[in-house]
């Protein structure tokens, strides 16, 4: 597994705007294509990729944009719903963003006609962060600087509404336990809520802030990884309240922490965009360097591949790339 870490994208897509926000849909949609999605300044581009590392017939990796949806205002989340389907007739494809505004849009579109939105209102600060609950999708959990985390049905009503003692930056739905939320909180805490009694059963604690992004393995679920301060952070749940592991790996603040799909050891963190670059940093837990150093020109977002140990980031009117070894 040497190699040269530090290296561009592997692929580039070209976008009209700024991209804020990226995200691959981490559902099966029923093609043999990804589904991603980006956002910018006005527009939220729903596109499908496909990579050589999955397909020999592919050169390098083909684009298409399915549909570009006007959004009027800058997009700060984006979330896929489990409920869409490429395979079905007619498709659907839907999905909720987080806007400047302080309110959530639910997008839901047949790629044809039918292009309707429905707005959630009630936060009355910032939205960090956003997920559609993983197996019906009939539920989306938003988290904000307002200090709470809020779970809504599909018409935009609220169902349940979480008092947090500081802002709330990330929120993961439990893959396969419907009633558990984690949420993480900036001033370093990450709870986990039951749904059914609206209760905290757990906390595990940072020590150290501010937290600004945390994620929930999805290949092990004991598994809790953030980025605070300058360092990423690992917990094993059955172990500790406290970090099984920590390194410091942005000088500049660390931003987003992502595990991968594929892989229960495989991460990557990215720092703030510094004057020019922003630094991706992909690791594994077996290794004590970073395995991979990208550099992209502003970026923002991060999102990892649903079945190849590729991630993307966002940039000033293009998406990066990187592949990496499991």
């Amino acid at each position: 597994m040497k190699q040269d870490s530090t290296r561009n994208a592997a692929y580039t897509v070209d976008c009209e705007d700024y991209v804020h926000v990226i995200k691959f849909n981490p559902f099966d949609s029923g093609d043999a294509c990804s589904l991603i999605a980006y956002g910018g300044n006005n527009y939220v581009v729903v596109g499908t990729c496909r990579f050589q590392e999955e397909d020999a017939e592919v050169e390098g990796m083909q684009y298409k944009t399915l549909r570009t949806f006007h959004h009027g205002i800058r997009v700060d989340a984006i979330a896929w719903s489990p409920e869409t389907k490429l395979d079905a007739l007619p498709p659907r494809i839907r999905f909720c963003t987080a806007a400047s505004d302080r309110k959530l849009r639910l997008f839901t579109s047949d790629l044809q006609d039918k292009n309707e939105y429905k707005i959630f209102d009630g936060h009355s600060d910032y939205i960090n962060d956003l997920v559609f609950s993983p197996k019906e999708g009939q539920e989306v959990a938003s988290v904000s600087d307002d200090h709470t985390c809020r779970v809504w049905d599909l018409e935009g009503n609220e169902k349940a509404h979480f008092v947090l003692r500081s802002p709330g930056m990330s929120v993961c739905w439990h893959p396969d336990e419907a009633f558990k939320l984690m949420v993480a909180e900036k001033n370093g805490t990450i709870r986990f809520y039951d749904l059914i009694t609206q209760q905290a059963i757990l906390s595990l604690e940072c020590e150290q802030t501010p937290l600004m992004s945390a994620d929930w393995c999805l290949k092990n679920t004991l598994k809790i990884g953030a980025v605070a301060g300058n360092d990423w952070l690992i917990w094993d749940i059955t172990c500790s309240s406290y970090p099984q592991d920590k390194r410091p790996v942005h000088v500049d603040r660390a931003r987003l922490f992502r595990w991968s799909r594929v892989n229960e050891n495989l991460f990557a963190t990215t720092g703030y965009p510094g004057k020019t670059t922003t630094q991706l940093l992909v690791h594994h837990l077996g290794h004590p360097q970073p395995i991979l150093t990208g550099t992209a020109a502003v970026g923002s977002g991060l999102t990892w591949h649903r079945t190849l140990p590729l991630c993307a980031v966002g940039g000033d009117h293009k998406i990066f790339f990187w592949v990496t070894e499991m």
